[in-house]
């Protein structure tokens, strides 16, 4: 746990360090595509007195990714260059985060939300398939209880209803990240927003788990089984879903999405393209059963 402190603030000061400019965005290339900073795929609008940054790839059903906290479009170019072969891939940079502006009030889940509503009826999607990781998967969530009219499925992969949803562990690194932002760092610009973003995580969201009963789009519900998030909380949500299902992925962390893309984009893939089927725990179990038995040899 030492050394991943150690490593956090490090790579936390190395950005700070850095400055607006190239801080900005975490862009990552694949082939000879930059994701985030891809003028060719971008555009902006004004929502809630925000500009915000977008990026559109590819054709077919719209499919809306969001990336985590403190991240940016380009954490999640290995889903982009994934899902773009196959649909329309909308993905934008939060307020406050990327290459989106900041806005002059406290940052909270749900106005990151109802900005990626806004972004949806900017581009006249109809209604959308999303994909949501961390902060991500939050928003998700919370798509599909303030929009629902927009949503068709949702994936949320490592999200929390609350603060207590996330390891003591896990408080204890933001803590020790946001403690270790030196004084001349917290006021410049950059300085101001990465505390006011991370600060997050301690202080939201702030769910009540039984109103994840009003969800009704199938949602595939995701974590690694070294997540950052309790494995209990993500249990939780999952059956307080009435049409959900859960995948854990084997010796895997929070940033599986990245560590490991393919079993992620396969996993989120399957669920997207098959029809939604809820199991029934007995008879299921039962009919497979059944069949099981038929087909052996008489």
């Amino acid at each position: 746990m030492k050394n991943l402190v150690s490593t956090a603030i490090c790579a936390l000061s190395l950005v700070l360090a850095a400055g607006p400019l190239q801080s900005a965005a975490a862009d990552r290339v694949s082939g000879a595509i930059a994701y985030g900073a891809n003028e060719a795929a971008s555009g902006t609008f004004v929502h809630d007195g925000v500009t915000l940054y977008y990026e559109v790839y590819g054709a077919g059903p719209p499919l809306l990714l969001v990336h985590g906290n403190g991240g940016s479009i380009g954490w999640l170019a290995s889903q982009i260059e994934f899902f773009k072969t196959t649909n329309r891939v909308i993905v934008m940079d939060s307020r406050d985060q990327g290459r989106s502006g900041d806005s002059a009030v406290p940052l909270t889940y749900e106005k990151m939300t109802d900005d990626l509503a806004a972004l949806l009826d900017h581009l006249q999607t109809g209604p959308v398939d999303i994909i949501g990781w961390s902060d991500g998967g939050i928003e998700a969530l919370l798509m599909g209880l303030r929009h629902p009219e927009k949503v068709r499925k949702l994936v949320a992969m490592a999200a929390n209803l609350d603060p207590e949803g996330i390891y003591p562990e896990t408080d204890r690194l933001v803590r020790d990240m946001l403690a270790a932002i030196p004084p001349e760092a917290r006021n410049t610009p950059e300085g101001r927003r990465q505390l006011k973003v991370a600060s997050l995580m301690l202080t939201e969201p702030h769910i009540d788990l039984a109103q994840l009963k009003a969800i009704t789009a199938p949602t595939l519900i995701l974590s690694g089984d070294h997540d950052l998030i309790r494995l209990d909380h993500t249990i939780a949500i999952y059956e307080a879903l009435p049409n959900a299902q859960l995948a854990v992925f084997p010796n895997s962390t929070h940033l599986v999405p990245f560590d490991d893309p393919q079993l992620f984009n396969v996993t989120v893939e399957r669920f997207l393209t098959k029809p939604f089927n809820k199991k029934d725990r007995i008879p299921d179990t039962v009919a497979s059963f059944e069949r099981l038995v038929a087909e052996l040899p008489k």
